[in-house]
């Protein structure tokens, strides 16, 4: 017997949004990864943010902006863009049999308008969860 395995490798560990306020910006292709499944029903891949806020990096600065303002467009989005929430994960990519023996790569573009907040370079942490069907 073969067990089911589903691996998600080669994340993209961290990406850029870069402007001033006011400004939307758009990273295509911000993040990739491979997804390697032998599960003959296929896989989902979902995405997160795991807090609220993206927070600045400068101390003294308490300035925040909030994550629904960050958006993803994936092969689950099709042409739109989605607002990203804490708690609610958005599917991003989706396959409904195995995935090609080297594994498929996925690719997600992310946008943001930048609201009026201190100058300063702010972060947070997306999760993103491979699950086999």
């Amino acid at each position: 017997m073969v067990d089911t395995s589903i691996t998600l490798t080669g994340l993209t560990p961290s990406f850029t949004l870069r402007g001033v306020p006011g400004e939307t910006v758009t990273e295509n292709g911000a993040v990739s990864m491979r997804v390697t499944t032998n599960n003959a029903a296929g896989y989902v891949v979902t995405v997160r943010p795991v807090s609220t806020a993206l927070v600045g990096s400068i101390a003294g600065n308490d300035d925040v902006i909030p994550t629904s303002l960050l958006e993803i467009r994936g092969p689950g989005q099709g042409n739109g863009f989605t607002s990203l929430a804490p708690g609610a994960p958005v599917q991003v990519a989706s396959s409904a049999g195995r995935s090609a023996p080297g594994g498929d790569i996925v690719g997600n573009d992310y946008r943001i308008t930048i609201p009026s907040v201190r100058s300063d370079t702010y972060s947070g942490t997306l999760d993103y969860v491979a699950t086999t069907l």
